[in-house]
């Protein structure tokens, strides 16, 4: 029952987040040379490179923290 909250705060947080800017200065500046369906291409390409050590690391840690509190 206690995941099933944190999933559902999890999704709520998901649905009402904000788009975020997920660029360098170098990539802002050529983003904004490149014109705004490229720019926002750019932006997914750089978070979806960003997800997959992401889920890694998050994954390694869910093992970790698993194995580690059994009660």
């Amino acid at each position: 029952m206690k995941w099933c909250g944190i999933f559902l705060l999890l999704a709520l947080f998901m649905i009402y987040m904000e788009p975020v800017q997920s660029q360098c200065s170098i990539c802002t500046k050529t983003a904004q040379q490149m014109g705004e369906k490229p720019a926002r291409g750019l932006n997914a390409g750089i978070i979806y490179l960003a997800a997959a050590p992401l889920l890694i690391v998050g994954y390694i840690g869910y093992r970790w923290f698993r194995n580690n509190h059994n009660p």
